[in-house]
């Protein structure tokens, strides 16, 4: 049994904003120059009818990951994500997966994800589970990758709301 991811963003603007803001390439691509780590990149991307997918890698240098990590994992850690978004269903919700690795680690990051309109303009939602293969260690490892990853997803919620706030950058 893993640790699990629960995860809540506030926007003061329509779904279909902030969902841009969140699947564009042109947005991911920013997002990553600017918070993505070490040797951030976008290494797929598609969009269709039917909705938005996309696989990028971010870095985490080792002397960022915390030291219970270091000791059992050597050198920089390196992370897989990859997200898909549905199309709006009738009610306004639009509906994803995500599924996020790291090299080394024997186990998974994977979550639902939801965009729905609030009364002050839309909420996302992530809900998952981390889990570490690892005999003895792997629950310490999955409560601080739940952690990393709550902590990651509080960044990118603030970087997209200050993107799309008229004052921002």
């Amino acid at each position: 049994m893993g640790a699990r991811i629960e995860h809540t963003a506030s926007f003061g603007w329509p779904v279909e904003l902030v969902l841009d803001r969140l699947t564009s390439e042109d947005a991911l691509r920013e997002q990553l120059a600017e918070i993505g780590g070490k040797d951030a990149e976008l290494l797929a991307y598609s969009s269709s009818g039917s909705g938005v997918s996309y696989h990028m890698r971010q870095g985490v240098p080792a002397e960022k990951v915390p030291r219970a990590v270091r000791d059992v994992l050597r050198g920089d850690l390196v992370v897989h994500r990859e997200q898909e978004w549905g199309t709006r269903t009738a009610g306004g919700t639009v509906r994803g997966s995500a599924r996020a690795t790291v090299s080394g680690v024997p186990g998974e990051v994977e979550a639902v994800t939801e965009l729905t309109a609030s009364d002050e303009g839309s909420l996302l939602r992530v809900t998952g589970e981390a889990t570490v293969r690892i005999p003895l260690v792997g629950g310490k490892f999955e409560r601080m990758i739940a952690e990393h990853v709550c902590a990651l997803l509080d960044t990118e919620a603030r970087y997209t709301a200050e993107r799309l706030s008229p004052h921002g950058p």
